[in-house]
């Protein structure tokens, strides 16, 4: 999808690329904490890199860098992995109120 974008709007570009590495970079390092809620706040801060990635997509669509069906696309990814994320948060949280 970025391919489509003009070199012109290289921050657009390095944008979408580093807040993609950036969302499963903050997940793995999430994982490598021994505590949930470190966990926890690892994710959200990934959630925050996909929330951003959409917002370019938005911003690609309406320059006209992409077509409609890539831009729907793109979303219904985007909103996928959000919310597979927001489950393992969930799992996160509901491990942390368990009793010892």
């Amino acid at each position: 999808m970025i391919k489509k974008v003009p070199r012109t709007e290289f921050d657009l570009i390095d944008n979408i690329t580093r807040a993609a590495r950036s969302s499963t970079r903050n997940i793995a390092e999430g994982f490598g904490r021994l505590r949930y809620q470190e966990n926890t706040q690892f994710c959200r801060i990934s959630r925050g890199s996909l929330f951003e990635i959409i917002d370019d997509v938005i911003t690609m669509f309406e320059e006209k860098y992409i077509a409609e069906e890539e831009y729907k696309n793109g979303r219904t990814k985007i909103g996928h992995a959000i919310k597979v994320l927001n489950g393992y948060i969930h799992y996160l949280q509901t491990q942390k109120d368990k009793p010892k």
